[in-house]
């Protein structure tokens, strides 16, 4: 009887494991571009719960004027974390209007809880030290079709 009841244990367990569990970077999102100044930014969109969930993990590398747009229903005060993420990054929270709230760097491989000081629907993480790099600072607004106000 125990050895059974171990058995289907066993077996209802694979059946809920995380889709992140094969521990690959997740390459095959969509994208878009967007703005910030006089630079473009290629940015893969993710948009639903798992897309976020799983973000720039594992990803060991990412070219300098590439992202990751975090894209959330409505805004709201949002917090990241780098577990299982490689690369250094710096995540921009951005107001609906493409207005960053605030810029945060984040430390690899780390659970410190990074958040909007604001309700914000969407965040963007770059390598860090690109948006100081490019003097782009708290109170910028990004462009691109993401913010239009037809999307809205």
């Amino acid at each position: 009887m125990f050895q059974r009841l171990a058995a289907l244990l066993l077996l209802s367990a694979s059946f809920v494991m995380p889709a992140h569990a094969q521990q690959q970077p997740q390459t095959d999102l969509a994208r878009t571009q967007l703005s910030a100044g006089l630079y473009k930014i290629d940015v893969q969109i993710a948009q639903t719960p798992q897309q976020r969930e799983i973000g720039l993990m594992f990803r060991k590398e990412m070219p300098q004027a590439e992202g990751m747009i975090f894209v959330f229903e409505q805004p709201a005060t949002q917090c990241f974390w780098m577990r299982n993420t490689i690369l250094p990054l710096t995540a921009a929270f951005v107001a609906d209007d493409g207005r960053i709230v605030n810029l945060v760097d984040m430390q690899p491989m780390t659970e410190n809880s990074h958040c909007s000081l604001e309700p914000v629907r969407y965040v963007l993480e770059m390598n860090q030290g690109w948006f100081a790099k490019k003097s782009i600072k708290k109170g910028a607004k990004l462009g691109g079709e993401l913010f239009s106000a037809t999307k809205r």
